[in-house]
């Protein structure tokens, strides 16, 4: 049986073992594609593959769990271990990861509890959470014949709390469920971040997080080991060999040369974790956001991370330049020839159906009534849009509305006609509107949750909490009797085609095209405005044309042969009679700086 402990040094079977490992998120990449992925990072002469895990896809309603298809971990640590992989495993309540409000479920902010904290509400709902991951890992242990080396107890909690009975807690619920092999943290690696967010104290292991500037990042975490009393081996948990995206902001990159040399300094000196090795995409509603003061900055749908793969999983410039780095410098790791997938282009897909949200609300959502309107969780929704309706009499020829604390983004009908949009930074602001006095007129307030912070103290801010938190004003008083339709969109196959259409509107449109063969492919968005695009059911995530992405990536497994259906959710009334498959993403170059 093969046997890993941490003491001087990595020793796999008593013999020192260096750890080169690469970040990929099983829940970023179609299930079809991870071996694939993983086969690449083999190829490299890498010997790890590093995950988190992702609790609000496994836990998405309090008490459901999920853990098939796209989200069945066991499978793809079984492809990676197949393959000659090993693993580290992160399953920490927290993940950031670029990922929505950091991988904690939304359901928690209608709980009376601190999350992250050793807060007994918080421990408890972490328990439960774990009384159904972990027996599933624990066969997939090194010591039960598994691939998996260790595991996370917690994820750069030095850059959040100090709160040392919290990690505690986690390790013991891990260890109660039977996690026995060597466990860590991960944290920055200067002193504060270290001191605050390790158990060094109880002998777990340390990890740092950086990007560059390796002998001095590891110098750092040297000087907190000596100072304990520890002779560890140095791992970079996460060398950030790339960076995230956002919205209205340029692509960011990295020379291949310069990642390749600085990937050789991190080897001369210990073991690393490439973050990330394929990126992959945020399906879904699963961007995440950071945070700026009191702005939140949501990122964009892909999460290519100018990584070594590209979003389909492509060799890229920096993989073939770690490549050859990796057999000049260290050419005791064997190397693989990489796999490549084609890509294909489709032109001129046309249009044949469109209805407006406004006249199949009743087909997609069921309503809620209240005095007041509700917040997105008060009524067990998590992600996507809500629309908040209500009719009012007008008491002027030109009345004042203000919606009071929404988030994140606010569209503003009468009768059906586009008023006014806001996004965080607006909404409160005065929306004057000229009506005929003493008529009657239907208000509706199309909101969209852009996405949750996923990092920093702003995951305890009430801002997090998405729609309209206090309520809408007319003149100077609250308007009362909303009927709210909660629009998740997890059922596009409720859209209702017969109904009409009226521009201007939130639209759904839909278009019909044949493949014979699927190949991985890009749908081209650059002509539309704002929202939501599915390919036979599936969300593929969010599109703007803000850029710097202009386009959303469709996976081959999510194609079949012969008849497929787009879905394009557009709330800007900008749309196309033809739509268009490209081989490559669509971008918008940005000139500016980024956040």
């Amino acid at each position: 049986m093969t046997r890993f402990k941490i003491e001087d040094d990595f020793y796999l079977d008593e013999k020192p073992f260096k750890i080169l490992s690469g970040a990929i998120h099983y829940f970023r990449i179609p299930a079809e594609d991870w071996y694939h992925s993983l086969y690449n990072l083999k190829a490299l002469g890498f010997n790890t593959v590093e995950t988190y895990v992702a609790w609000n896809l496994h836990e998405p309603v309090e008490g459901k769990f999920n853990f098939e298809g796209a989200l069945d971990l066991e499978k793809f640590l079984q492809i990676a271990q197949e393959l000659g992989l090993y693993a580290i495993v992160r399953p920490s309540p927290f993940i950031c990861a670029e990922w929505e409000f950091g991988g904690l479920p939304a359901w928690l902010l209608t709980k009376d509890m601190r999350i992250r904290s050793s807060d007994p509400a918080y421990i408890e709902a972490v328990a439960r959470y774990y009384d159904q991951l972990l027996p599933r890992l624990v066969p997939r242990l090194l010591d039960n014949g598994g691939n998996i080396l260790m595991m996370q107890v917690e994820n750069e909690y030095g850059s959040y709390g100090e709160d040392k009975s919290y990690l505690r807690a986690i390790r013991k619920l891990m260890e109660d469920r039977g996690i026995d092999c060597p466990l860590f943290t991960s944290d920055g690696p200067w002193r504060a971040t270290l001191k605050a967010g390790t158990l060094i104290e109880d002998d777990l292991f340390v990890t740092g997080n950086f990007g560059s500037k390796a002998p001095y990042n590891f110098s750092q975490m040297q000087e907190f080991f000596d100072e304990h009393g520890k002779k560890w081996p140095l791992m970079c948990m996460e060398f950030w060999d790339g960076w995230f995206n956002r919205w209205k902001e340029p692509i960011i990159t990295r020379d291949p040369k310069e990642l390749a040399e600085a990937v050789r300094e991190v080897l001369e000196q210990g073991s690393i974790n490439l973050y990330m090795f394929h990126g992959g995409t945020n399906f879904g509603f699963m961007n995440g956001c950071s945070a700026r003061g009191t702005l939140d900055l949501p990122q964009v749908t892909s999460y290519d991370y100018d990584a070594l793969l590209d979003e389909e999983g492509n060799p890229t410039a920096k993989y073939l330049a770690v490549k050859k780095m990796m057999a000049t410098h260290f050419p005791e790791y064997p190397q693989l020839e990489p796999l490549y997938k084609e890509s294909m282009e489709l032109d001129a897909i046309p249009l044949v159906e469109k209805v407006s949200l406004f006249e199949t609300l009743d087909s997609l959502s069921s309503t809620v009534e209240s005095l007041y309107p509700k917040k997105m969780e008060e009524l067990g929704q998590s992600y996507g849009y809500l629309l908040y309706r209500t009719e009012t009499n007008w008491d002027a020829e030109e009345e004042r509305l203000r919606i009071i604390d929404g988030r994140d983004r606010a569209q503003l009908y009468v009768d059906g006609q586009w008023v006014e949009t806001q996004y965080q930074t607006e909404i409160g602001e005065d929306i004057f509107y000229q009506g005929e006095k003493k008529a009657l007129s239907r208000l509706d307030i199309l909101v969209e949750n852009m996405g949750r912070v996923n990092y920093g103290h702003k995951l305890l801010a009430d801002t997090q909490r998405k729609g309209i938190r206090t309520g809408v004003c007319k003149d100077l008083h609250f308007l009362l009797n909303w009927k709210h339709y909660p629009l998740p969109l997890d059922n596009p196959e409720k859209i209702d085609f017969s109904k009409g259409w009226t521009e201007g509107q939130p639209t759904f449109y839909a278009y019909d095209f044949t493949v014979q063969e699927p190949k991985d492919t890009y749908l081209d968005l650059s002509e539309f405005g704002k929202g939501v695009a599915f390919v036979n059911g599936q969300n593929l995530g969010r599109f703007w044309n803000v850029g710097p992405t202009l386009s959303l990536y469709i996976p081959h497994s999510y194609l079949k042969e012969g008849a497929n259906r787009i879905i394009i959710f557009e709330t800007e009334g900008e749309y196309k009679e033809e739509i268009h498959l490209t081989r490559k993403p669509t971008l918008k170059h940005i000139k500016g700086e980024n956040l």
